[in-house]
């Protein structure tokens, strides 16, 4: 990537740069996937009683659909002060949804029992000082969930970028999912949502299952305590 594409991927972790595109884009987006194509997996890990924490919320109807889907207290924080109050504004009546803009919040330890991230993790890793902002932003993230809580990393990135990085933070068992992107997909995904793939070492199984360059999202499913204790082990079962 060179010139003017380097550069806003440079800035994707900043504050101004995001300011600037929700004052030109009022538009609702959603990155990468919509909530629909995403549901029967979230269901699958988090109950519409819970508290869960949307990161990098944006102007995304994400919340919108998972309330109008029978889940009932969702935080939203984003980057941008501009799409907060814009979004504050948007959903005023609906008290499901609240919004906080980032920095001007600190949450307790424990607070959710899900933290769902489609895109942010990613934009951290294309700024500067990627790896070490990528591990600070996934201790707050285990710091703020709670003994069994899951983060839902929804991502470009593959099995050998954002497997390790996710190991080595010991605090949870890893899962991973594959969804086609929904923009290019047909009417029939390829993969079945809701059953993991097998994750081994060096990643050999999943390359030989999905092929070179397979046209996917990654989902990795991040389980803490003892059920993700028990995640691990029927992960390793698959595999062998």
């Amino acid at each position: 990537m060179t010139g003017a594409g380097a550069a806003a991927s440079q800035a994707y972790g900043e504050a101004w740069y995001w300011d600037e595109r929700y004052r030109k884009e009022a538009g609702p987006f959603d990155w990468y996937q919509k909530y629909p194509a995403l549901a029967p997996l979230l269901r699958l890990y988090v109950a519409p009683h819970q508290r869960l924490l949307l990161v990098g919320c944006g102007n995304s109807v994400f919340g919108e659909d998972m309330v109008d889907d029978g889940y009932q207290d969702i935080v939203n924080i984003d980057i941008s002060s501009v799409v907060i109050d814009q979004m504050k504004k948007k959903y005023h009546d609906k008290p499901q949804l609240k919004y906080g803009c980032k920095g001007h919040v600190r949450f307790q330890s424990g607070s959710f029992d899900a933290v769902i991230d489609k895109g942010t993790l990613d934009s951290i890793m294309c700024g500067q000082n990627s790896q070490e902002n990528a591990t600070k932003m996934l201790e707050e993230v285990n710091r703020i969930l709670t003994e069994t809580g899951v983060y839902i990393l929804i991502t470009y990135g593959d099995p050998s970028y954002r497997l390790r990085l996710l190991k080595d933070m010991q605090h949870w068992a890893v899962k991973l999912h594959v969804i086609d992107r929904w923009e290019r997909s047909s009417n029939q995904n390829k993969w079945e949502l809701t059953k993991p793939l097998p994750l081994d070492e060096h990643s050999t199984s999943l390359v030989e299952l999905l092929g070179p360059k397979p046209d996917v999202h990654y989902i990795y499913v991040c389980v803490k305590g003892k059920y993700g204790a028990r995640v691990d082990s029927k992960a390793e079962e698959a595999v062998n």
